[in-house]
């Protein structure tokens, strides 16, 4: 009989993807004891080396995602100029892994839950007593016992485990007037890709595809298939399934998609049509990145109306901004237009109430599956969203820890505590702004301007103006004096890390992405983004003296809430230099709390 191994949390984080990751890491840093179990040996699910699907977000000037989004992209930079996707890897494990209080379960394939059922808070019926996962590598099962669960399995495993109420499939315009051309309601969904990436060589490279391979002409890939040199190329139209089961025929699309991904590379390699005799095959994916599945139902449903609209909401804790891009659900045979492309206001702001369940009173969840409608979720579903889902979600439980509360009951009495956690961990809220304390604001300044703690992190027209924080000569301090000595609890500081990437080589895909599709030749070697601060001393006033609360060189970080827990009279900070060699560095907050 193979062992059981039993652990203990706070939170269980099921599946490490992108926003699982984020959940996760986000918790731990807030003292929770947490637990990820993720049934692959590498992190980031679509936008791991597995799958390599690229990381997108909210479109338009100054909307790039913060929080841990940008310490991971930042620390890309900083790691993996070449966009090398095994760095990338491990520029994912190790935010997990210099977590200590996070415990990672990889290769480890959630199958089990213990659940209890009765009437629980806020008319909850269900609650979660653990999940049990099978670890591959050990041949051991992973028990994991905890007070809060949150599913960022993609496919929703918890639902069936558990009870969770879900849905799958698109919903008729008429059920939320939604402006959709679907009349009548059915399950089918986006599908799944396996995609290629190409690199160029200097000497020729023959192929032969196997004889099993898709065999395509000039007709199967019109209105497809692009210059395999345009950095924009990422074949992600080879996608197949969303007319047949998303779960349980999966092996079956994968079949036929390994097929079809071979034959397009053919096509490139052997048609004629393109010149990439010096082009080698750099990665087929054998795990398909799927879209869609199971989508949970939670306190509140988002819908394509409210997303159109901009809809506002008291409980915003993320944003979206990428199109409304729904994939018709016959993929790569589907003739024609491949999916809709419908702009929508950016940034959009989204609510807590979709991160959790409707009927299991301890179970959040983040990442595509959170609850929306079908149409909704073609722009939601996009990892830098999904990114603030999970921090988000993280932040919540750690909130429901603090004060003993459900998730729901986290919504009804510590909002405005959840949503200055995120904040305060450099999340951007639409229409929110961090508070600042009142002896920040009593405080004397010298050396900089009350720009600084006006509660804006950022460059952002919702705020009003173009500029924010002031620029200051490196070498030079910036002072808060205190009325009389107080309690700090933490310090804030945001730098300018070039959300808009201008200061970065290459064209404006080259500058979004973390990663890349095909390499070149004359791929540019990314860099950190030059207004960065790259050192910086933080020190205060003590009745013991001066103290040195940070001291910083090679800084990769846009945001840091230092801790503090004592009575201070001064705070200073000095920007020594940034990593484009300026005489004077941007901050955009100082400030404490």
């Amino acid at each position: 009989m193979l062992k059981t191994q039993t652990l203990q949390a706070d939170l269980c984080v099921v599946g490490g993807g992108i926003a699982g990751l984020c959940a996760a890491v986000e918790a731990a840093r807030h003292g929770l004891k947490t637990v990820l179990m993720h049934e692959r040996p590498v992190l980031g699910g679509n936008a791991s080396s597995e799958i390599r699907m690229w990381i997108c977000g909210a479109h338009g000037r100054d909307n790039r995602e913060t929080g841990l989004i940008e310490e991971i992209a930042l620390e890309n930079l900083y790691r993996n100029p070449t966009k090398n996707y095994y760095l990338w890897d491990t520029v994912l494990y190790s935010l997990a892994r210099r977590e200590k209080n996070l415990t990672l379960l990889l290769n480890c394939a959630c199958m089990d839950a213990e659940t209890e059922t009765g009437e629980f808070l806020d008319g909850r019926t269900i609650r979660i007593k653990s999940v049990t996962g099978y670890q591959l590598t050990t041949q051991q099962f992973r028990r994991v016992e905890a007070r809060f669960f949150a599913d960022c399995s993609g496919d929703s495993i918890l639902a069936p485990l558990t009870g969770a109420e879900f849905r799958i499939g698109r919903e008729s315009g008429a059920e939320f007037r939604e402006d959709t051309a679907t009349e009548t309601a059915d399950s089918c969904t986006m599908g799944m890709s396996c995609l290629i990436q190409g690199r160029e060589t200097s000497r020729p490279v023959p192929f032969t595809p196997p004889e099993w391979s898709t065999r395509l002409t000039a007709e199967d890939l019109a209105g497809r298939l692009g210059d395999p040199r345009s950095t924009v190329e990422n074949y992600w139209y080879l996608e197949l399934g969303g007319d047949r089961d998303s779960i349980g025929d999966t092996e079956a699309i994968t079949e036929e998609l390994i097929p079809l991904a071979l034959g397009t590379w053919d096509y490139l390699k052997n048609s004629g049509r393109y010149d990439t005799s010096t082009w080698d095959l750099d990665f087929l994916g054998f795990l398909p990145g799927k879209r869609e599945s199971r989508r949970m139902v939670g306190e509140y449903m988002v819908t394509q109306r409210d997303i159109s609209g901009g809809r506002q909401y008291p409980d915003t804790v993320a944003y979206g901004g990428w199109p409304l891009d729904d994939h018709f659900p016959g993929g790569f045979y589907h003739r024609g237009t491949p999916n809709t492309n419908v702009r929508t206001p950016a940034p959009y702001p989204l609510p807590y109430r979709a991160l959790y369940s409707r009927n299991v009173e301890n179970l959040f969840f983040a990442g595509r599956n959170i609850s929306a409608t079908h149409f909704a979720m073609s722009s939601t579903r996009v990892m830098m969203t999904c990114a603030l889902f999970g921090q988000a979600v993280g932040a919540a439980a750690a909130v429901a820890v603090a004060h003993d509360l459900t998730p729901h009951g986290v919504y009804k009495e510590q909002l405005h505590a959840l949503q200055q956690m995120l904040l305060n961990d450099d999340c951007f809220l639409p229409g929110f702004r961090r508070e600042i304390s009142d002896a920040c604001r009593r405080a004397e300044i010298s050396g900089g301007s009350d720009a600084l703690r006006d509660g804006r992190d950022r460059v952002h027209g919702l705020y009003g103006g173009s500029d924010c924080g002031c620029r200051v000569k490196n070498g030079a301090s910036v002072t808060y004096r205190l009325a009389e000595p107080a309690w700090v609890e933490a310090v804030h500081l945001v730098f300018d890390s070039d959300l808009n990437r201008e200061s970065l080589p290459g064209d404006e895909m080259e500058q979004y992405h973390p990663t890349r599709c095909s390499t070149l030749l004359d791929s540019p070697q990314m860099h950190m983004p030059l207004p960065l601060c790259r050192a910086f001393t933080l020190t205060a006033e003590t009745d013991d003296g001066p103290v040195v609360l940070a001291k910083v060189k090679d800084n990769r970080l846009r945001s840091y809430d230092v801790p503090v827990g004592r009575v201070l009279g001064g705070i200073t900070l000095v920007p020594e230099s940034n990593w484009g060699g300026g005489e004077e560095t941007a901050v955009f907050s100082f400030d404490f709390r």
